[in-house]
């Protein structure tokens, strides 16, 4: 099997407010719903970013292994790149029992009908699927709207697990200052 690469916008390898405990959070780069209203429009272009290989990837999850619970993706669409992720998934899973959340656009319906995608499911505990609706804006336990739904895959989360702090801001060591959350803070 050939590994992939990944186009990835950011990630973060400590943070407290995308799911439980403290997560290692990956936005992918991509994403054609364009959803009005989103947090992330820096993720739409599939060209911007940059690119990753899932070894480097999973090597930077599993140096992290020790301080944290689990892993988050989010995006842009995370699901275009489904193979990568999985890639990803399956290294770390070798080697660490990790959690792991997945913010996608799609709803739970049309994720069913995705070429490949029963294979990443295996690899994941929470699937929170739709697309943002500003008109449904919640902001709360990890539901950017009320027309999202959650999928639980495994039993290591519920959702009392999802009652985190909505927003958080993260100065990295080179300066870069970081807004994330359900209900991040603007500018």
């Amino acid at each position: 099997m050939e590994m992939q690469k990944i186009r990835l916008h950011h990630t973060m390898p400590n943070s407290l407010v995308n799911g439980p405990g403290t997560r290692f959070v990956i936005w992918t780069q991509g994403c054609s719903f364009n959803c009005p209203g989103c947090f992330n429009p820096d993720t739409f272009s599939p060209s911007g970013g940059r690119e990753e290989t899932v070894e480097n990837l999973s090597g930077q999850i599993l140096e992290c292994q020790d301080r944290i619970e689990g892993i988050t993706i989010s995006g842009g669409e995370p699901l275009i790149q489904r193979e990568a992720l999985r890639q990803v998934l399956s290294l770390v899973h070798q080697t660490a029992s990790l959690g792991v959340i997945l913010f996608t656009g799609y709803t739970w319906v049309e994720l069913q009908h995705l070429p490949q995608i029963k294979a990443l499911l295996n690899e994941i505990d929470l699937v929170i699927a739709g697309r943002f609706q500003l008109s449904n804006r919640l902001g709360a336990s990890l539901m950017g709207s009320s027309n999202k739904t959650q999928h639980y895959l495994t039993s290591r989360y519920r959702a009392s697990d999802l009652d985190v702090p909505p927003a958080e801001v993260v100065i990295s060591a080179d300066g870069e200052i970081h807004l994330s959350g359900i209900d991040p803070l603007s500018w």
